[in-house]
């Protein structure tokens, strides 16, 4: 099995990202597998990346491609920032996303979720999939995961919500695409954002629910090592 993987291919976030709005704010939130075809190279990653103090970026696709991405328009913010003494807003962050997905949509692959906070218009997301067009929208889904999520956001998001209600919201989501989608899995990292600054929320994948034919794990090797005296393993 080992020898038909390809380990030197490409790493992509086949991946579940959420950007969510409520009242006062917005919610980001993303699975934690980075993935090189079958094999699970990193199960522990970081999909939400700081663009500026008060901006984040979901990424997905290409992991090289997003990382770049969120490098280069890092670097303009924050040139931009010094020459205008105040933090950029949420929509220049975005339309510099939209520049270099656009201007470069030949050679990228990649979708990415841009949200925030500013004192203008408050909490806003923008989704810019393959292809650099840039779209405000209440909320937006991503990655591969995001295909088995339309309908339950369709049912389940509702304008107005508190912040419990969206993140609550968004962990669900994501558990739910983790369930169903191979390349989505790890961990569930969240980041709200509003006129009070950024938190940042961690949910272990033990402590995520489970959902249709997912299985409690049992008698593994792990329970066996936390026990307070092990028992040998009896090997037949």
């Amino acid at each position: 099995m080992a020898s038909d993987m390809d380990l030197n291919a490409p790493h992509s976030m086949g991946t579940t990202i959420i950007g969510v709005t409520y009242n006062g704010g917005v919610v980001l939130g993303a699975d934690s597998r980075t993935s090189t075809g079958v094999y699970v190279a990193n199960r522990a990653s970081d999909k939400i990346t700081q663009l500026t103090d008060n901006v984040y970026v979901c990424r997905s696709g290409s992991a090289a491609d997003s990382q770049v991405v969120s490098d280069y328009v890092r670097y303009f913010l924050h040139q931009h920032t010094i020459q205008l003494g105040q933090p950029a807003t949420v929509k220049v962050c975005a339309n510099l996303v939209r520049l270099l997905s656009y201007g470069n949509k030949n050679m990228l692959e990649t979708g990415l979720i841009v949200g925030g906070w500013d004192k203008y218009e408050g909490g806003k997301i923008y989704g810019i999939p393959l292809g650099g067009t840039l779209l405000e929208l209440p909320f937006t889904i991503g990655g591969s995961g995001s295909s088995y999520l339309y309908g339950f956001f369709d049912q389940a998001w509702k304008e107005g919500m508190t912040k419990d209600e969206a993140e609550q919201l968004v962990v669900k989501a994501v558990s739910l695409a983790i369930a169903r989608d191979g390349a989505s899995g790890g961990v569930v990292r969240t980041v709200v954002i509003n006129s009070e600054g950024v938190t940042r929320n961690y949910y272990p994948g033990d402590k995520l629910p489970l959902w249709h034919e997912e299985l409690e794990p049992q008698n593994s090797l792990l329970d066996i090592l936390n026990t307070a005296s092990p028992e040998p393993m009896n090997i037949q």
